[in-house]
């Protein structure tokens, strides 16, 4: 048996919820589309007209684009990489010399200044080439030093080191720990103040950019002690201070040209001038960047599709099957139309949301978190489609495919590379916990206290007659409202009919929000466990926002005339594809294994079903299933290799 994990910090489940409940932003300012969808309200005013970048934004971002696509075309070797495993060095300084590592920094600092809209269509250019070049950019500058720094930094900090990010430095964010995921209550880094200074000392597992970084974002937990607040606190270091040790490059099935590795701090001082905002607003500080940072993956899944489709176009044109176009066939038919009207919709959930991100007149911390979860998903099964079009072709590596003669078509590089987005920067589970507590905080703001078993009678009483006040108020409009007209939205039949969508959106926000209402009625307290019942909710919402994306962007193309006739085939296609979808998930809310499930899982825990297992020879080898990250000297040796070296 593996020897059991030593050091594991003990935490709560409730002091763990605390804690995620802390980070949160918990005012919201400004409208939000997806919020008003979830609680039964269809405000297409706040995406309708779409809303349409400056013209100078315009000009800069197709003058860097043409730029980029050429590097890609001419200097991206996406083969070599995935056979090499490495992003060359020449690559890298290509990219530093066409400012690609500061597409989203201000002018001012040295960076491009790209807008939000246009900094995602580069990253989607390049991840179709390179995911794995795509990842070392999006991670520099979504997730690394650039993004919080602009937007919770010192003038100093701007000033120190955005020109570096701009141009020369590559940047890293560290916060998972080999024991700690989703899970920050139990982070056991620490940075402990000493006069001027911190001394950081502990572990942080899959730093992607950590091998060849150099600048760090790190959050470490600061002890509360006098003077000092403590708490999850973030840092800007220097990546080769003396006590940082790269101890291992992780390798992965897919991405296999990306540097992420396991960091070592050991007795690591940093200036007290490096720290980013105050102490204990670390993980706030997070989850904010990733607010809009959470925007480079689905803008790299809305990439992966566009080059799905191209591909099951070009070869279901090519291969014939029983005397017709492979394309022809009903069955492979369906798959095509699935991928290009997913595709349509993929870019315009991006675009919408990443325009709202730029105008800053909206919060899209749901749309931008929806964003991340439905594009991994969906670019996923696109991506599976692929294959299985592609048939044995698409089990084969690109490599094998050229050595015996044919096109080079990485589908199943595609398929692994794609895979990690389901996983990172919030699995698609954690995805759907942190939107539902979004989407469901308006009734927590009113009868939260009604359902916590912490609070007292008093407490209760006074909640209660809050809650009644609000839903005599909400319940009455969840009964009817445009989408029962038959005329509403009109402006959006053109030879194709899109209004019979926009209504059906409508209809299904209210009966969205009664089904949460109904849920927080019969499970009260208990909600917060019923995790299958809040991820089909929150897909649910995925899908009306894709939909109402999807509408909104066609009527866009059409004014503009641009593809408008092909814009509303697609999005009329899309709408009722995930009508289908949305009626099984309603349909799951109440008919479902989830209670049966649950003692299942307490069997196989139990070890009820072990005789199940018998019969097979497990190839894993001995070993602990979570390292030990204890604290101290670092006894390897140190493998970082900065870009250039």
């Amino acid at each position: 048996m593996s020897a059991p994990t030593e050091n594991r910090s003990t935490v709560t489940e409730r002091e763990a919820r605390q804690v995620a409940e802390a980070a949160r932003e918990r005012d919201w300012h400004k409208p939000s589309f997806a919020k008003e969808l979830f609680l039964g309200r269809f405000r297409l005013d706040l995406v309708h007209p779409h809303p349409m970048p400056a013209e100078e934004s315009v000009r800069r971002g197709e003058e860097f684009l043409a730029k980029l696509r050429a590097f890609c075309e001419t200097e991206i070797d996406s083969a070599r990489i995935e056979r090499e495993a490495r992003i060359p060095d020449e690559v890298v300084a290509g990219l530093k010399e066409l400012g690609a590592l500061g597409m989203k920094i201000d002018p001012k600092y040295g960076g491009l200044g790209l807008s939000q809209l246009y900094y995602n269509k580069a990253l989607a250019l390049v991840g179709s080439v390179s995911p794995a070049v795509g990842a070392l950019l999006s991670a520099h500058q979504s997730i690394g030093v650039p993004q919080p720094l602009k937007m919770f930094g010192t003038q100093e900090q701007k000033d120190a080191f955005l020109p570096r990010c701009a141009r020369t430095d590559i940047s890293a964010f560290l916060l998972t720990e080999p024991d700690v995921g989703s899970d920050p209550a139990r982070l056991a880094t620490t940075a402990v103040p000493d006069g001027d200074e911190y001394v950081l000392d502990g572990v942080k597992l899959w730093t992607t950019n950590g091998v060849v970084a150099d600048l760090l974002v790190v959050m470490a937990r600061v002890p509360k002690s006098e003077g000092h607040r403590g708490g999850i606190t973030a840092f800007v270091v220097e990546a080769d201070s003396e006590g940082i040790t790269v101890e291992h490059r992780n390798a992965f099935m897919g991405l296999r040209g990306i540097e992420n590795g396991v960091t070592r701090f050991h007795r690591v001082r940093v200036p007290a001038g490096h720290r980013i905002g105050p102490e204990g607003a670390g993980l706030k500080i997070a989850l904010t960047t990733l607010n809009t940072g959470r925007l480079s993956l689905p803008a790299m899944c809305a990439g992966a599709g566009k080059w799905c489709l191209k591909i099951a176009r070009e070869w279901s044109a090519e291969r014939e099957q029983w005397g017709k176009p492979l394309a022809l066939h009903e069955a492979v038919g369906a798959k095509i139309s699935f991928i290009a009207a997913t595709t349509f919709a993929l870019e315009a959930v991006l675009d919408l949301s990443s325009q709202m991100a730029d105008e800053d007149r909206n919060d899209i911390r749901i749309e931008a978190a929806l964003a991340k979860l439905y594009g991994s998903e969906m670019a996923w099964r696109m991506a599976d489609e692929l294959v299985q079009i592609r048939g044995g072709r698409g089990y084969e590596t690109a490599e094998s495919l050229k050595a015996r003669g044919e096109r080079a078509v990485p589908a199943e590089q595609m398929l692994r590379d794609l895979r990690i987005n389901r996983i990172f920067e919030g699995s698609t589970e954690i995805m759907h916990l942190l939107i539902a507590r979004e989407a469901v905080d308006a009734h927590l703001s009113v009868a939260g206290d009604l359902i916590d078993p912490a609070k007292s009678l008093p407490e209760k009483a006074k909640a209660g007659a809050q809650a009644g006040v609000f839903y005599a108020k909400w319940l009455p409009k969840l009964v009817a409202g445009p989408g029962q007209l038959p005329n509403s939205y009109g402006e959006f039949r053109h030879g194709v009919d899109l209004s019979t969508h926009l209504r059906y959106i409508e209809r299904t926000s209210r009966r969205l929000a009664r089904a949460t209402f109904y849920g927080m009625s019969r499970w009260q307290g208990r909600m917060e466990t019923k995790q299958g019942f809040l991820g089909r909710i929150v897909d649910i919402g995925a899908e009306l926002f894709a939909m109402s994306a999807a509408c909104v962007r066609a009527e866009r193309l059409r004014t503009r005339d641009e593809h408008g006739r092909e814009s509303y085939q697609l999005a009329d296609a899309f709408c009722r594809q995930a009508r289908i979808r949305v009626e099984e998930l309603f349909g799951r809310l109440w008919t479902n294994t989830d209670d049966l499930d649950r003692k299942v899982v307490k069997g196989v825990l139990g070890g009820a079903y072990t005789w199940l297992e018998e019969g097979i020879v497990d190839p894993s080898e001995e070993g602990p299933w979570i390292a030990d990250a204890t604290p101290g000297p670092s006894t390897h040796e140190n493998a970082r290799r900065p870009y250039g070296s």
